[in-house]
């Protein structure tokens, strides 16, 4: 299924009218404010058909150039679409959706809805060392420049090092440093997916890629997952019946159903994008932090495949800090989208993540996050003994498909009353054919104290009865 900027839901022509005697000058205004009220209203739904402007235009006894500026002040609001050959439609604004995690944090609530690693006392005092080691060693050029082929060619040769240790091999002038794995994703996208054109992911994928999609004009098509991830021969299939110009994945673990893609699959996957020509974008940021996982879908198609991984999720949070790899066919077109739309990443970050890579310790917090999260799973696997969900031993959260007659709303609702903030698959869904309700429950979010007594309330609301919430109103 396609996510599409347009969506008609019906061509039903629409009983309502504007009201001639309400219209003041300036004309169009004064008709497209009447047109928006009754949007607003409920009066005129999503999908309507508009009567032509010629046609409105002789049943209020206006001119066809009124009407046509009225449409298009409407079209500028977002609250019409033109199409050509089929007239005008209502087309109300998407609501934006809400976001996995909760935005802030209440005080009382045990919060396994964000998606986080493990943070102990020694992570602040780790980053804490980075400031001070950075506040004497700071280099002009991080601090004065405003160019960042004088900041960060150093930078690039660090990242070579933090990449072959992800399993892959590429030159410094093919990376770029970003804020992070949403700017480095962002970027790449930008790079490969002009408006208009489509762009093929997981059924279930990355809660950011549908507002994405919005704001820069392309199409999202869900496919198919099995344990594995993406079928090859869905994409195959897509390629063949649709115009599709890249294929997002995530490959390792970080994917909300925690599944792990095997070597064989991503060579299969990267055949695939070189039959079709299309590029691949890789999320990958857990990197090393996969143990004995094979090597990235890169390593299999370096000539199409953009690369995305950071180190927020496996060393510290405040380390906003990522790299992009890109093919030397994009290197400009990455270089320019992350000009217009970061300029650089952070200089000063990027200081204390070359430092850490280059002695060892971002590698040193790696290890200790692989042990720290392979104990929580193993309090989940305890708590939840005899519950059926998906996780892999070195990732960050758990995927619990729920049971027949439980509705996801309320299963997330009922265990926000008991002060526990799940996240609900919903948002995570490419796709209306991958409607299986399941939840999301991040194991590093939190103390393993607090972990498993969360753990506990959502293992007693699979033991009752399922019934809808009421709310008092």
């Amino acid at each position: 299924m396609s996510i599409e900027l347009i969506s008609i839901s019906n061509e039903v022509m629409t009983q309502w009218r504007p009201d001639p005697a309400l219209i003041r000058r300036p004309a169009y205004l004064s008709l497209a404010d009447q047109f928006a009220r009754a949007i607003h209203d409920g009066r005129l739904e999503n999908g309507e058909r508009l009567p032509t402007h010629r046609a409105l235009a002789d049943e209020l006894g206006l001119s066809v150039q009124t009407v046509s500026r009225a449409y298009e002040e409407l079209i500028r609001r977002g609250l019409i679409v033109g199409e050509i050959g089929r007239g005008s439609f209502v087309q109300t604004q998407r609501r934006e959706p809400d976001p996995p995690y909760l935005p802030e944090r209440p005080g009382e609530v045990i919060d396994l809805s964000i998606l986080k690693p493990v943070c102990e006392l020694m992570h602040l005092e780790q980053l804490k060392q980075g400031l001070a080691w950075l506040a004497g060693e700071l280099p002009a050029s991080s601090a004065l420049s405003f160019r960042p082929n004088m900041v960060f060619p150093r930078h690039r040769a660090v990242a070579v090092e933090w990449l072959r240790a992800c399993g892959l091999e590429i030159s410094p002038q093919n990376i770029t440093l970003t804020n992070g794995a949403t700017g480095g994703m962002t970027v790449a996208l930008m790079s490969v997916a002009p408006p208009g054109s489509t762009v093929a992911t997981e059924a279930v994928g990355h809660h950011t890629l549908v507002p994405l999609a919005r704001y820069c004009g392309f199409n999202l098509e869900g496919l198919p997952l099995d344990e594995e991830g993406i079928i090859p021969e869905a994409l195959d299939a897509a390629c063949r019946q649709s115009d599709i110009r890249a294929v997002f994945v995530q490959p390792s673990v970080i994917n909300p159903t925690a599944s792990l893609m095997g070597s064989v699959r991503r060579s299969r996957l990267a055949e695939v994008a070189r039959l079709h020509d299309i590029a691949i974008i890789e999320n990958d940021v857990l990197g090393p932090l996969v143990e004995d996982r094979a090597p990235p879908v890169a390593h299999f198609a370096p000539e199409r495949t953009l690369y995305v991984t950071s180190f927020s999720k496996i060393t510290v949070p405040g380390l906003r800090i990522g790299y992009l790899a890109v093919p030397d066919r994009y290197v400009t077109a990455a270089a320019n989208r992350h000009l217009v739309t970061n300029w650089m990443a952070t200089p000063m970050v990027a200081e204390i993540a070359s430092k850490w890579v280059s002695d060892g310790t971002a590698m040193e917090l790696v290890r200790w996050q692989r042990q720290a999260v392979r104990s929580r799973l193993d309090i989940a696997s305890e708590v939840l003994d005899g519950v059926a969900f998906r996780a892999h031993r070195d990732g960050l959260h758990i995927w619990l498909p729920l049971p027949d007659g439980r509705a996801e709303e309320d299963f997330v609702a009922q265990a926000r009353l008991q002060s526990v903030a799940i996240a609900p698959g919903a948002s995570f869904r490419i796709a209306e054919e991958a409607r299986q309700p399941a939840v999301r429950i991040s194991l590093g979010s939190t103390t393993e104290s607090e972990l498993r007594t969360g753990l506990g309330v959502v293992n007693r609301l699979l033991l009752a009865d399922p019934e809808h919430l009421l709310l008092a109103i």
